[in-house]
């Protein structure tokens, strides 16, 4: 009988798919079980040496007790190890959703599906599609030993989930850690700073967007897009020259980019309010100042920052025109950051209040911004909820 650790998206598709698991979850008080012949137990009820294999939900950390008490853990990926068809692994810290989403788009014609991530669970889908397109988090990785790409596609990897995996070492060693497992003909396309990792695999190494289009011969100026999603679309261009020999520029082009990523609103007064709320990290907020860097911005930022550090955002907003409107768990750490680098700071606690605030001071020489280089879960369900609330109160302004 399968164990499997948490409740979770990825845990529930597994439980459909094979049935007669044994499930063990905090929330789980009593033992009860459902139509799929699934067992439900409390996570102190689990029993190591009763137990053939474990699955574990990619959320839960290292520290938690089931873990600890493993002794047959596996990842999702290493459980559809020997089924998973040609398979192509998006990570990185900022940009995978777009770029598994991009491949996606341009694979599509090939019968390739995407998942991992991205909210499809791998049990969910089709093994018999010619090609499987995962976005691949650091959680799902520390746990994976067997399973490896075929071609793997590693953005910049920059701090976030160091309070999950206690370092930005470890976050970083689980991001390289399938090119151990990559074998000759495979391929790996990377940042130039990881060219010294050993690996069977060939590496296609990167530094910014140019090089990628001079790696694979893609003219720039056919491809419209601008950074931060730039890099993401060669990259995507890049995997199917690579499989199929081809540069398809109409069919990038028509990708869409998703809600909450650079999302542009002009109101009634013609002043524009860009929702990012899917920039959890530093990071991802720095390359998204980076399309707005001559205008005066109104930027609201905070939430759990999940440990990571404050300095590169605020070295990149001391040379900028920008007020700050802080909300969420980190907001003490934003109000000392900005006092450090004499940055106009707004006491905002909520997002209501922060649009509110903004509303007074905003105009259409402006831009109103929120990415909060922060995760959402202080306050909010998920960084789509905070984005759709942002919009709410934008909306609801007299």
């Amino acid at each position: 009988m399968l164990t499997l650790f948490g409740y979770g998206i990825t845990t529930k598709a597994i439980a459909k798919k094979f049935g007669k698991c044994r499930i063990y979850d905090d929330k789980f008080s009593a033992v009860t079980s459902d139509k799929y012949g699934n067992e439900f137990l409390s996570s102190d009820l689990f029993n190591p040496d009763k137990s053939i294999l474990e699955v574990t939900s990619p959320g839960i950390p290292p520290t938690h007790p089931l873990i600890q008490k493993a002794k047959n853990l596996v990842s999702e990926y290493d459980l559809f190890a020997s089924s998973m068809p040609y398979s192509i692994w998006v990570t990185g810290t900022n940009g995978k959703t777009t770029t598994t989403d991009m491949l996606g788009h341009l694979l599509k014609k090939r019968g390739g599906v995407t998942g991992g991530n991205i909210g499809t669970p791998l049990a969910t889908l089709d093994e018999h599609a010619p090609l499987w397109i995962l976005e691949t988090s650091s959680f799902t990785l520390h746990y994976t030993n067997i399973a490896a790409p075929n071609i793997y596609v590693i953005l910049p990897i920059t701090p976030d989930h160091i309070s999950w995996h206690g370092s930005f070492e470890a976050y970083e060693e689980a991001k390289l850690k399938p090119l151990q497992q990559m074998q000759e003909g495979e391929v790996v396309l990377l940042p130039s700073k990881y060219t010294d990792v050993p690996t069977r695999a060939m590496k296609i190494t990167y530094d910014n967007a140019e090089d990628l289009a001079e790696y694979f011969d893609i003219d720039l100026h056919k491809v419209h897009f601008r950074e931060p999603f730039l890099t993401d679309a060669l990259l995507a261009l890049g995997v199917t020259k690579i499989l199929f020999d081809e540069i398809d520029y109409d069919r990038i082009n028509s990708y869409h980019i998703g809600k909450h990523r650079l999302e542009e609103f002009v109101d009634a007064k013609g002043r524009l309010w860009v929702n990012d709320s899917k920039a959890t990290n530093p990071d991802a907020t720095v390359a998204a100042l980076e399309s707005y860097h001559e205008q005066k911005i109104h930027l609201i930022l905070g939430g759990d920052d999940k440990g990571a550090s404050l300095d590169t955002l605020f070295e990149k907003l001391k040379g900028m025109d920008v007020d700050i409107y802080a909300i969420g768990a980190n907001m003490e750490r934003l109000r000392e950051a900005s006092q450090k680098n004499e940055l106009s700071f707004h006491e905002c606690r909520t997002l209501d209040k922060a649009v509110a605030k903004i509303d007074r001071n905003h105009d259409t020489g402006s831009v109103a911004m929120l990415s909060p280089a922060a995760a959402s879960l202080d306050q909010f369900s998920s960084y789509a909820h905070r984005g759709e609330d942002f919009f709410k109160f934008i909306n609801n302004l007299s």
